[in-house]
Parts: C-alpha cells; structure tokens; sequence
C-alpha cells in the first residue's frame, strides 16, 4: 500500500492555498517556463532508450524501435522517458499533482462510462505518479505543435492552436479553483457536453462528423472484438493469430511453457480478483478462462509483456476480453522519488481512478511470477469498451485546435481532483503569461524532438539501433 505523506492532513484556507500559488511565481516565473534549450540537457536519450529496452521481450523491441522511427510525433509518443529526464532539468513550481505522466494528445480519447455514456478523458497511465503539474501540461502542449508540424500548418496558426490548449486549461483550474469538492469530482465530459462547449466555434460539418465518430465508437465493444477477435477451432472459441501483433499462447511458446504462462495468468487472476470491491468480484466469477495470446499495441509500451484473455460467460456469446499489461516503474520516478507503492499495477490503477471521471469497473492489478521466479507487476482492464481514439493526421486546424482544448479541459480536471486548484489557479494568473511561455516551450521542444529524431534515424542506419518498420 502506498504510505501517507503526513499523519495529520493540513486543511488551509482558500486564501492561504492562494498565497501560496501566488508564492510560487517568485520561485518559478510563468515567464520561465519558455526555457528550453539543448545545453540543459543532461542525458543522451538514446541511452535512456536502449535502458528502458533493457526490460522488455527482445523480439518486440524492434517494432516499438520501428513504430517510433515513423515521424518525429511516432517518436515523441515513444520519448517519454528522454522528455522526463529533460523537464526535470528546469526548474519546478513546487505545486504537484497525479500526474498523468505521458499526456501527449494521443493519450486522450473517448470511452464508456459505468453508466454507458460516451466520456472523454485521459486513457493512458503507465507513467503516472506525482510531479509537478506543468510536466503534464508541457508535454500535452509540445504533442500539439508536432502534431500541426506534420500537417504542415503554418506556424502562426500552430502557436495559436498551442496557446488555445493552455488557455483552456488555466481557465478550466481557475473555475475548478471556485467550485465545491464534491462538484469538482462529478465534473466529465461527455459528448453532449463538448458539442455544448466547443460546437458553437466549429466550422462546417464538424459536429456532423463528430457525432458520426461518437456512434462508431459505441460499436467498439465486446461484441465487435467477439467479431474481429475471436474464430472457432475443434468447436472452442480462441483468439485468432495475427503474428506479431496478436500471437496465441500455443504459437509462441512450446507446449510445457504454454502451460506455465497459463498457469501464470490463472494465478495472477485469482490474485487480481481480491483488488476488486466484492460486487465487481461476484460479476467476474461469472466468467471461465477460454484463451490466452500476447497482444502489442500502441507505441512506447510495445516490449512490455502484454497479454489478452479470453473469458467467457453464459455460453460462448457472452465474452468478456480482459487486458493483462505489464506495469514498469513510471519514467518518471527517476526524476521525481519513488511512488510508494509497492506493486506498479496498482500505482497505474490508483492514479487512473483518481485522474479519470470514470473508469473501467474492471481495473485491478496483480503479480505474476514467471517460471525463473522472477516477479512482474500487472494491471488487468477491459480490452475495448466504446472506444474512440483521435485521428491526427485527418485534422483539420479547426479541430486540432477544439481537441486540443478538450485535452486542456480534461486535464485541468485531472489536476484540480489530485492536486490544490487553488494554489494553481492562482499561480497561473489571470493573464496569459504562462499560456505564452508553455507556446515558447512547445516550440523550442518540437525541434529537439526533429533532431532527436534525425538521431534516432542515423543510429538505426548505422545498425546501432535495431528498427522492424511496417509492423
């Protein structure tokens, strides 16, 4: 279990908590925050990248190696570990939070709620720990300017998509900073309220095509995985094989180990069971193991162990998917101190909980031990459930900027439920200095990540860096 910072918690007041926003300004100037530059750079961030590949299954590495040398955004998405090491060379306000960790535009997106509503909020927490709350605002501000750079848009209207992000999420801390706890917490967004929000400002048939998004996403469930997932073989249900993205149990390994990671798993569900509040454990007794295959996804994660379970329920078209991912320590906490929790699923679980709106009625974590004894950290989540993911490349500047301001939202929301929005609120001002500066960074952060890109794609033509593009 994670341990309490303090026995007694201290309950400031609302203009303590602000003079002690406002304090912070002398410490860490909004100004400041524009700093960047290459001399502060203390790390090579191909060596943090071939350490973090360290951990991870060999034959995978090349592709999430091949998936980041696509573009410089392929590789931003896959250099969180290079940016921490970079942010922690400047200096902190002081004012921390649960950080999302990788808050890139990619790891927003839509999803359903408990109540079966179409909610959108952060989707991704592999990194998330507490730090200090402009780590994640940099980073979220530094995806969108690489994001309108692969579109080639000007970079007028690139500064101005930035800013507008920024801007909505001191705006959106300065009105959490207002508002009562409990209210604070039931805050979401959901699609009605983005059209309500942002509809008014977009152009064409955006809305038009928004709605048509929201529809196609409710479709993205169980049953569909059912569909695209799943064939019969000898009258059983099993997971079809789409080597090396998707790889049942029985093809990757030999038929004893087969056996041990199965008995693994098996293990590790039993484990992962006891995380769950007693009602979400009745509802999953309800379900029988059926098949087991390694599944890669994404792009910094790939290397990670990964698995997809099959379970079923009533009869064969009651299926429920359940995603067992591998839990490292966050990147961050090299940088920041340790966690505190003793288990890395868990760390991942708590921090979504506490950061999303609403979450899987699913989440757990657990531990499995391998056939060499060695321990690994899980986290255990639905595998699809309405999902909606941004499509960058087919953005116009209108709506890269509307999303970009939705990701602004959410994470200000994230912030003011783990963190003092007090304190923020009244360190970001009123003014739009710290919206100027954060675009400055965005900037100058963008071409790091050009160049280190380049040098990504030199090493991988000299050989250093072993690449399986295409995959």
């Amino acid at each position: 279990m994670k341990k309490t910072t303090a026995d007694r918690i201290q309950h400031l007041s609302p203009e303590e908590r602000g003079a002690r926003g406002r304090a912070a300004r002398s410490k860490t100037p909004r100004s400041g925050h524009a700093q960047w530059s290459q001399a502060d750079r203390q790390h090579d961030p191909l060596e943090l990248l071939a350490a973090q590949a360290a951990t991870r299954v060999p034959d995978l590495v090349p592709i999430r190696h091949g998936r980041m040398a696509a573009s410089p955004f392929a590789y931003y998405r896959g250099a969180a570990y290079p940016m921490a090491a970079d942010l922690s060379s400047l200096p902190r306000t002081g004012l921390d939070v649960q950080l999302c960790g990788d808050a890139h535009l990619s790891n927003f997106g839509g999803f359903a709620s408990p109540e079966r509503a179409l909610v959108f909020d952060i989707n991704d927490f592999d990194e998330t720990t507490l730090g200090p709350f402009e780590w994640d605002v940099k980073r979220l501000a530094t995806s969108l300017e690489i994001a309108a750079r692969s579109k080639d848009f000007a970079e007028r209207m690139r500064r101005e998509i930035v800013a507008k992000s920024v801007r909505s999420y001191r705006e959106t801390i300065q009105v959490f900073a207002a508002e009562r706890n409990l209210d604070v917490w039931y805050s979401h967004l959901d699609a009605a309220g983005i059209v309500a929000r942002w509809g008014g400002t977009a152009q064409g048939d955006i809305v038009a095509k928004f709605q048509r998004a929201v529809g196609k996403a409710q479709t993205r469930d169980r049953l569909k995985a059912q569909v695209k997932l799943i064939h019969e073989v000898d009258g059983e249900p099993r997971i079809i094989s789409d080597p090396p993205l998707i790889v049942p149990v029985e093809e990757l390994l030999s038929d004893i180990d087969a056996r041990q990671v199965e008995n693994t798993i098996h293990e590790a569900l039993r484990s992962y069971r006891r995380s769950l509040p007693g009602d979400r454990r009745r509802l999953l007794e309800r379900y029988r193991f059926a098949h087991l295959a390694r599944k890669v996804v994404g792009v910094g994660s790939v290397g990670t162990r990964e698995w997809v379970v099959l379970m079923l329920g009533r009869d064969e078209n009651d299926p429920l998917f359940l995603q067992v991912k591998e839990a490292e320590a966050s990147v961050l906490e090299r940088f920041v101190g340790e966690s505190g929790y003793t288990n890395h699923g868990q760390r991942v679980i708590e921090g979504q909980r506490l950061m999303q709106a609403a979450s899987d009625i699913l989440l757990g974590w657990t531990q499995g031990a391998e056939a060499n004894g060695l321990k690994r950290d899980y986290y255990i989540r639905q595998l699809w459930d309405w999902k909606a993911s941004a499509d960058v490349d087919s953005m116009s500047p209108d709506v890269l900027a509307i999303y970009g301001q939705m990701c602004g939202w959410t994470l200000a929301r994230a912030h003011a439920c783990s963190g003092d929005a007090i304190a923020i609120g009244s360190y970001l001002g009123e003014t739009e200095s710290f919206d100027r500066a954060v675009t400055e960074f965005a900037g100058a952060y963008a071409d790091q990540t050009d160049e280190d890109h380049r040098a990504f794609l030199a090493a991988i033509a000299a050989g250093a860096i072993e690449a399986r593009s295409g995959v």
